[in-house]
């Protein structure tokens, strides 16, 4: 199946979550993470305002399906017993050829440590895999970000690459780790297991 042959069905559930595209009302909950220092640290936007936000909004973050190589898809994370926006995830569909994409995530610093992007990015992964038919996804992650380090670990993805100061980032150079995971080994990953993660059954 291609990926532009497949109609996109919102919102993608978990045991404790909803991905489902953004829209207009979420401004404030995107402000709420994404306007932080701490979050932007790692990732590559600075800390954002009301206007950014509006503009991605109506720009990049407005697509809800995937068309061409090079686009990229935003889902918010809901928390789905309170209704609350506790951050984003991206699925990058890099190489028509070759089948591959890249995932991302960013989570708002009250809702750490509670295993809510681990279960966001495994059904996205899920979403990539089994929905879209990819064949490998990556994901980039900055030395130093130990958590988003402990996600790609959690995920069953290994890391192929240590980038010696790849990047010139936000006025220094930074290195970079590179994670993968190839459509074999989650197919293999999800016969081993009954339950990888909550609410993310085996397919």
């Amino acid at each position: 199946m291609n990926v532009t042959d497949l109609e996109l069905s919102y919102p993608l559930r978990s045991s404790r979550l909803l991905l489902r595209p953004l829209a207009m009302d979420d401004v404030s909950g995107l402000l709420s993470y994404r306007s932080l220092p701490e979050v932007c640290r790692y990732v590559p936007f600075n800390p954002m305002d009301t206007e950014t936000l509006h503009q991605r909004l109506r720009d990049s973050w407005n697509r809800r399906r995937l068309e061409a190589e090079g686009q990229a898809i935003v889902l918010g994370i809901e928390l789905t017993s309170t209704g609350s926006l506790i951050g984003d995830v991206l699925l990058s569909w890099t190489s028509e050829r070759h089948r591959s994409g890249e995932i991302g995530y960013v989570l708002n610093p009250a809702y750490f440590g509670q295993g809510f992007a681990t279960e966001a990015a495994h059904r996205l992964l899920h979403y990539a895999f089994d929905d879209l038919q990819l064949h490998r996804i990556v994901a980039r992650v900055i030395l130093g970000n130990h958590s988003s380090v402990k996600v790609t670990m959690k995920l069953g993805m290994r890391q192929e690459a240590h980038l010696v100061e790849n990047e010139w980032f936000k006025g220094r150079w930074i290195d970079e780790l590179d994670f993968a995971l190839l459509e074999s080994e989650w197919r293999n990953s999800h016969k081993a297991t009954t339950d990888v993660l909550p609410g993310c059954p085996p397919h």
